[in-house]
């Protein structure tokens, strides 16, 4: 079908203004009445776009087709994890051609023994013939012999806990509901959980479940009734402690239970002071904690006796430099690795605790991420970390951190990939204060000569959390089509540690966004692309970035990728009756204040939409999301309609059983971005393209 021909008409949404005044300034909402998700007129609404996306995206069902299959083509379908050593037990995951979802095993002693199934997530999601289906926590006991587990069968990201004999597959008549996604033993008969409020959907309390009991038995151990903190739980490293962690963005509180007396009340190591982070660990009788105390805003280790665990007791380990964040530290009986980023890479270090000696695991090439992988073994000489960058497939390395010795364990084989073939670097922008923006790149060596080609640039730039630059298999249908891939490492991120991320929020929010144009016109400006072949995407917070920069600069893109944004930012952050809403004040502000109000109207994608032309774009949702309401996406999509000045596709892809993370499965989670691709490489006229 040609798109030209299509008879289709886009929805209209009917306009009903309402009007909202605070700090004297009043706006009107014509869309407001999309939130109502129990009327049929909202959902016939919904269905309409769908059905209009549908029909314009019928002339790439083929395409869409053929990226699937070559998508397919680079994934190993039969594929397994490395095994993990937990006791007296190898834990490991596999999945087969033709399933959607991993099973989990285990084998008792050495790999030679026989196979256990401890869980088939393919099982869980065919039972009850839900669309959406995710796996929440996965928990042995510490006697190898009850699994813990949750699921979420809406997407809204609730999960049912469900307990079951390891041994002889008999599933416990314990149910336990309004799980907020935290699991954790004390010990092997006890279990602890969090739940959330019904409405704003934070994680409030924690709470303790023996076996064998009802749910309305368990006993609540810890409850946070300040709406800026979310409740969490995990055991130590050496399994001595559970440490009850309460924290907002800026500010965290930490409690701990031995696990030799899980009854007992928690004790506080450090009282809430605001402003105040930190995180915890166990080793020796002394907190190992990780904190940015006096000042110290790339954080610094102190350890202190348990007995005396407040900051006045805290003794320095590693100091504050300004130049390396300390991210967290990996402890084991002998030795201790410090994660740190340093000139925006990540390195890990290794310290030996008789003599204080350290060095740094070397790692091969200029731009790359590593982190620590499964290391539940306290008493080991071993480290296992993993290894990726943007030419390179996931490795898992087990290191010896006494002889220096590193083993490779697994590289993950990409089929039909060959390395040779591509080739990565990282550039600068000059942003508009003149700080200098990196921004990592991949292509194909026959794709940059001398001449302008495709380029496709993502962005996020929120909550500190930086888009690394590691491999992905489904980025190769856009590199070999020609297209370079960017990522604009713009303030927001934590690249640079944590100023870097304090210049992306809150009344530096627009750094997020003027970083981003700067990085996209820096393309422009060398050579690599041009705004007609430029291509843009970014998801929820980087939606939100997605939403800013097509108001401020469209004539710099030719197609946008918008997914689960959040766009209606004022609006949101006004109503603490939407779920998070409330713990988001220490990322965005509070805009009941009216300088944030102002400020955070100014950048608004919703209230900002302006009759002009825009790029095509494509909105993708969940009708379930809790994290972004539907409504942000499904209202920002009706008034670009009512504005916008151009004739450009402008669609909206709502999922209807789904969630903030849409499908789950790994073929439905392919023909997802299957159908993603097919659109910006059919707006870029690449779809008959291939390199």
């Amino acid at each position: 079908m040609n798109k030209n021909t299509l008879d289709t008409k886009a929805p209209t949404a009917t306009k009903k203004p309402a009007t909202t005044t605070i700090h004297n300034h009043t706006r009107t909402d014509d869309y407001a009445w999309l939130r109502e998700k129990e009327s049929e007129h909202v959902i016939d609404y919904l269905h309409a776009e769908n059905d209009f996306a549908k029909a314009h995206t019928q002339h790439t069902e083929a395409f869409k087709d053929s990226l699937y299959e070559e998508m397919l083509s680079h994934i190993e379908e039969n594929d397994a994890s490395t095994p993990v050593k937990v006791g007296d037990y190898y834990y490991y995951h596999r999945i087969d051609e033709g399933k959607q979802y991993w099973a989990h095993y285990r084998k008792h002693l050495n790999l030679e023994a026989a196979e256990e199934v401890i869980l088939d997530e393919n099982i869980l999601a065919e039972t009850g013939g839900h669309d959406y289906f995710q796996l929440g926590a996965l928990e042995v006991s510490p006697d190898h012999q009850w699994l813990a587990y949750s699921t979420d069968t809406t997407g809204a990201e609730t999960f049912t806990i469900r307990i079951k004999n390891i041994a002889t597959n008999e599933l416990l008549d314990d149910v336990l509901e309004n799980n907020a996604g935290c699991v954790s033993w004390g010990d092997s008969h006890t279990l602890f959980y969090t739940t959330e409020e019904a409405d704003t959907k934070r994680s409030d309390q924690l709470h303790r479940h023996a076996i064998g009991r009802e749910q309305k038995e368990d006993v609540l151990v810890f409850h946070d009734p300040d709406g800026l903190f979310n409740v969490s739980a995990h055991l130590s490293k050496d399994d001595q402690f559970l440490f009850i962690s309460t924290g907002s963005i800026e500010t965290t509180e930490i409690h701990y239970i031995a696990t030799n007396a899980v009854t007992n009340a928690p004790t506080v190591i450090q009282p809430r002071v605001n402003g105040l982070r930190y995180s915890a660990e166990h080793h020796n009788g002394l907190f190992y904690i990780v904190t940015n105390a006096d000042n110290a805003i790339n954080q610094k280790l102190v350890t202190c006796p348990i007995e005396t665990p407040t900051q006045n007791d805290w003794t320095t380990l590693i100091d504050h430099r300004h130049e390396v964040q300390l991210e967290h530290v990996e402890l084991f009986n002998e030795f201790m690795v410090s994660y740190e980023r340093q000139g925006g890479l990540h390195h890990l270090k290794v310290i030996k605790f008789s003599d204080g000696s350290e060095h740094v695991v070397s790692l091969p090439e200029p731009i790359y991420t590593v982190w620590p992988a499964a290391n539940p073994e306290f008493d080991t000489n071993i480290l296992r970390f993993a290894y990726t960058s943007l030419t390179s497939p996931l490795s898992t390395f087990d290191y010896n951190m006494k002889t220096r010795e590193r083993t490779l364990m697994k590289l993950k084989n990409v089929p039909g990939y060959d390395a040779s073939l591509y080739t990565s670097e990282r550039i600068y922008a000059k942003a508009d204060d003149g700080t200098d923006i990196p921004i990592s790149l991949v292509y194909r060596k026959d794709a940059c000569l001398n001449k302008p080609t495709f380029c496709h640039l993502y962005g996020y730039g929120s909550y500190g959390i930086t888009v690394d630059a590691d491999f992905s298999t489904t980025r190769l249908s856009l590199l070999d089509r020609g297209m370079i891939y960017a990522i604009a490492h713009v303030r927001g991120e934590e690249i640079y540690g944590r100023q870097w991320y304090e210049d992306g929020k809150f009344l530096k929010k627009k750094n997020t966004f003027t970083d981003f144009i700067s990085c996209a016109k820096h393309l422009i400006d060398l050579q690599y692309t041009q705004p007609e072949k430029l291509s843009i995407e970014g998801r929820s917070a980087g939606g939100l970035l997605m939403g800013a920069v097509l108001n401020m600069a469209p004539q710099l893109f030719r197609v946008a990728l918008a997914g689960v944004p959040f766009v209606d930012v004022v609006n949101t952050m006004l109503d603490e009756s939407i779920p998070l809403t409330t713990g988001e004040f220490e990322e965005w502000g509070n805009p009941k204040d009216e300088e944030y109000y102002h400020y955070m109207l100014s950048y608004s994608p919703y209230d900002n939409v302006v009759k002009q032309d825009y790029p095509a774009i494509l909105v993708t949702a969940g009708l379930n999301d809790p994290r972004v309401q539907y409504w942000e996406p499904a209202k920002w999509v009706a008034k670009l309609r009512d504005n916008k000045t151009d004739d450009n596709t402008l669609l909206l892809h709502m999922h209807m059983g789904a969630g903030h993370f849409a499908s789950t499965g790994r073929y439905a989670h392919l023909k997802d971005l299957a159908f993603d691709y097919a659109f910006i490489l059919d707006q870029l006229g690449l779809a008959d393209h291939k390199a």
